[in-house]
């Protein structure tokens, strides 16, 4: 996640038996280029060691309020002065009684008193502590405030039972930071709208023409939007991918359904991205029972071209395509730019078996509508995400 790079992350991990989640929180957003630092209460040591956040973070934690080995001052309100989000994952009931009224008596209650940065909460807890009226007017309170919240999700919980007071996966923890942090993006404002997937036609009621199309690189490019300040809509297709935090989603399965829906989030849009692989044809007649082989030897398929919705999009919309190509891939996608009028077109060559279809990287080139291009090296399609949105963020200024 490009949004992480060079930041500072203040972590504040309190007394559940959920702490132990927090440690791959720390060493994911490590991993992503942030610069982690732990403050730890008391309650939070009995479920997890400091010396295990020192190993995945490279960097002092913090437990003991009375720390005042900083640099510029004491240590915890340092942090709290320089951090650009201040996390507090897992956050007990405790926690969230001691923020809602001021109390300073541990390293994060102190901390979140003294940062201006944004303050994302994470709660865990019993759900029948969460749903106590006593702990939602302190959520209503925080939430006045100004302070943001995940989940916490509903499932099995350490007592048990089952129930609403699991702490958020850490996707969703991840997602909403850099949502957070992106808030105020060269983005903010505006909204984009995201296609993604392989759309499918059915032949039969368990048959289907469909493509290798993942959805990975359109879900790449709706978390690069969001993580930049945009609204964003994103019209799947079926895919096995986790939606994305934050973003607002349609799901559809056939080519006249994703038309239907980006057309609609289109009246209001700024961008188009077309990322999806939509089928240009589709069956001239889908059974209504399964075709049975019986004594047949063959079966003959009649096609019928879709209708291209593409052309129906507002010209008020700058319009982003992708050209797929397994032979001359420029003049291609040339060819596509000037036929649709795009501002933009992404091309790539997916003969290859370690970019395009089913995997995490992609190697592509980005045409304007000059027919400038920019080509961009092998790298995940996260990366090629954001250098896509570079350029979106380009023609957005010269429209």
């Amino acid at each position: 996640m490009k949004s992480f790079e060079g930041k500072n992350i203040l972590l504040g991990v309190s007394g559940s038996i959920a702490a132990y989640k927090a440690v791959d929180l720390a060493s994911k957003l490590t991993q992503a280029g942030a610069a982690v630092d732990v403050l730890m209460t008391k309650s939070a040591e009995e479920f997890v060691t400091p010396l295990t956040f020192k190993s995945i973070t490279h960097r002092l934690v913090i437990s003991n309020l009375f720390n005042a080995e900083g640099l510029q001052g004491i240590n915890h309100i340092e942090l709290a002065r320089k951090a650009d989000i201040f996390v507090i994952a897992p956050a007990t009931a405790n926690t969230i009684f001691k923020l809602a009224h001021g109390q300073a008596d541990d390293t994060i209650s102190v901390s979140s008193l003294a940062t201006n940065a944004p303050i994302l909460i994470a709660p865990a807890m019993d759900a029948g502590m969460w749903e106590n009226a006593a702990v939602q007017t302190n959520v209503a309170t925080l939430i006045s405030r100004g302070f943001h919240f995940v989940g916490p999700n509903e499932g099995r919980l350490a007592s048990g039972l089952s129930g609403n007071g699991r702490l958020s996966e850490n996707h969703e923890i991840l997602g909403t930071i850099s949502q957070i942090l992106g808030a105020n993006g060269d983005l903010a404002g505006k909204k984009l709208v995201v296609s993604a997937g392989g759309t499918v036609e059915a032949i039969d009621p368990v048959r289907s023409i469909t493509n290798r199309s993942s959805g990975k690189m359109g879900y790449a490019i709706a978390e690069a939007a969001r993580d930049r300040g945009a609204i964003v809509h994103l019209v799947s297709a079926p895919t096995n991918l986790t939606l994305p935090v934050g973003v607002m989603v349609t799901n559809v399965r056939t080519a006249s359904e994703m038309g239907v829906a980006v057309l609609k989030e289109c009246e209001n849009a700024d961008v188009l991205v077309m990322a999806a692989a939509v089928a240009d044809f589709k069956p001239l007649q889908s059974k209504g029972q399964k075709i049975k082989r019986g004594n047949n030897k063959s079966l003959k398929l009649d096609l019928i071209e879709n209708p291209d919705f593409f052309s129906k999009v507002p010209r008020k919309v700058l319009r982003v395509g992708f050209s797929a190509e397994t032979e001359n891939m420029l003049p291609n996608a040339l060819e596509k730019l000037k036929a649709k009028e795009l501002s933009l077109i992404v091309a790539n060559d997916v003969s290859r078996n370690d970019i395009g279809f089913e995997v995490d990287t992609n190697q592509v080139t980005i045409i304007n509508k000059e027919g400038a291009t920019t080509d961009l090296p092998l790298m995940t399609k996260a990366d090629t995400a954001w250098s896509i949105i570079d350029h979106v963020v380009i023609a957005l200024g010269s429209k």
